[in-house]
C-alpha cells in the first residue's frame, strides 16, 4: 500500500483539544479518523475514511483524500487554524 506523503500535513486538535497531531497521509489519515476522532460517523466522516482507503489501495487520488479529511475534520471542529506570523 502507498504511504505517499501530502503536499501539506493537516493538523487536527486531538484528545479533547489539549494536543494536535500532524497527519501527513492517507495511512495517518484513516488511523486519526478511527482511533482519535470525536465523533465516528456522519457523511464527511464516511467520505473521508472512503477516500482514504482508496486512496491507500491505489483506487483513488492522494490529493483527494487530504481534502476529503481536512472536510471531515472542518466539520468536527477540530481542524487547527494555520499558525501566521506577526512579525515586529
Amino acid at each position: 500500500m502507498p504511504t505517499e506523503i501530502w503536499q501539506t500535513p493537516i493538523e487536527v486538535a486531538v484528545e479533547g483539544g489539549d494536543h494536535f497531531k500532524s497527519v501527513q497521509n492517507s495511512r495517518e489519515a484513516l488511523e486519526t479518523l478511527m482511533t482519535c476522532w470525536p465523533e465516528k460517523g456522519g457523511r464527511s466522516f464516511a467520505l473521508a475514511k472512503r477516500a482514504c482507503m482508496k486512496s491507500l489501495s491505489g483506487e483513488a487520488d492522494h490529493a483527494a483524500a487530504a481534502r476529503a479529511f481536512q472536510e471531515a475534520a472542518i466539520e468536527a471542529g477540530i481542524l487547527r487554524p494555520p499558525l501566521t506570523f506577526n512579525g515586529p
